[in-house]
């Protein structure tokens, strides 16, 4: 039941039909953890917290950094130095005291995932490198939990919803990840301040969504959003086979990918049969004109308007900067292209 103090702080969104009281208190019932209190971890953490999440958990062995304040705003400058999970608890309890927080000051590996994800209905993944998302949706595969989904990566953000009514998972649309090496952060490449803010904040929305039963969620959808030319594409998710729930939960397993070729074997094929194949680079003209390999340049979000005006008779090479968005490239064309298909396996870096 909710407090009188509660149906105040609420009045706003109560009055939403699609709220209401029912919508509310499935808010204060639900258990959401939330693995990343960084940049998207920031803002969603604030928002759930703020609409009357009951418990939330917190999993993050990082400590605030100047370069965080930048973009992680729930922090302050006299909080650098300290622990994130238990700065991020203390921040979120001023907020909003009606809401019970877990600080999980430790990194999440594949000894502590299951016990600490069991007690949550729904996971959120704002980390920021590959084995952990991987972890993340192998974790809530074994363990039959929804996943919602959010990165970014310079000015370019990516939101999506997991496992959400037998729906698709995180391995539908990446299979295999790329090299630890070969993936810069951050700290390498920049993050525009605003953009974690602009997707943590679709990501909360998607949860409240979830939680209220509300609303269309992104399942089987990859929503990305572009900050820098204000450009927004969603795109389909086909669900793929069927993986062992058994050995996600053991050793997460490795899909092999056939539509996939190597940089090294691009070189070959290019001098043996230079006219066989059609490269497409699809990043952002910026970044074609900074560095490129060949080809020409068609940005993802313009994919679809050029389909028609593929070549039929040649390989078709599609590229990016670590080959996310080159997979991405695969799923919009395959469908009305018969052509043969190649991503750029880990991109141009």
């Amino acid at each position: 039941m909710l407090a009188g103090e509660e149906l105040k702080r609420y009045s706003r969104q109560i009055i939403l039909p699609e709220i209401g009281l029912p919508g509310q208190e499935k808010l204060k019932s639900a258990k959401v953890l939330m693995i990343g209190a960084g940049g998207l971890g920031c803002p969603v953490l604030q928002y759930l917290a703020a609409v009357g999440v009951g418990e939330i958990g917190i999993v993050d062995d990082d400590i605030v950094d100047l370069t965080n304040l930048q973009r992680q705003i729930l922090y302050s400058t006299a909080d650098v130095g300290k622990p994130k999970a238990i700065t991020a608890k203390q921040k979120l309890e001023m907020l909003n005291p009606h809401i019970n927080i877990t600080a999980f000051n430790e990194r999440f590996t594949l000894v502590n995932a299951e016990s600490i994800c069991e007690g949550y209905d729904l996971v959120i993944d704002g980390s920021d490198n590959f084995e952990t998302r991987y972890l993340i949706n192998d974790t809530c595969l074994a363990l039959n939990k929804v996943l919602v989904f959010g990165s970014i990566f310079k000015f370019e953000g990516h939101v999506s919803v997991f496992n959400y009514n037998d729906g698709p998972n995180y391995r539908d649309i990446f299979p295999e990840p790329p090299a630890a090496d070969e993936v810069p952060n951050c700290a390498e490449i920049g993050v525009l301040g605003v953009l974690p803010g602009i997707i943590g904040t679709y990501m909360a929305n998607e949860a409240i969504k979830i939680i209220c039963n509300i609303g269309d969620t992104l399942s089987g959808k990859l929503m990305t959003i572009n900050s820098l030319n204000n450009t927004t594409n969603i795109f389909k998710i086909t669900k793929q086979q069927k993986q062992s729930v058994e050995a996600v939960a053991v050793d997460p397993p490795i899909l092999p990918v056939d539509d996939e070729i190597t940089i090294d074997e691009l070189h070959a094929q290019l001098i043996e049969f230079p006219d066989e194949i059609y490269l497409i680079d699809v990043r952002e003209s910026y970044e074609f004109e900074d560095y490129n390999i060949g080809g020409i340049n068609i940005p993802l979000y313009e994919l679809k308007e050029h389909i028609e005006s593929l070549p039929k008779n040649k390989k078709l090479v599609f590229c990016c900067q670590t080959g996310q968005r080159s997979k991405i490239a695969i799923h919009i064309v395959k469908p009305v292209y018969n052509g043969e298909m190649y991503s750029l396996k880990n991109g141009i870096i």
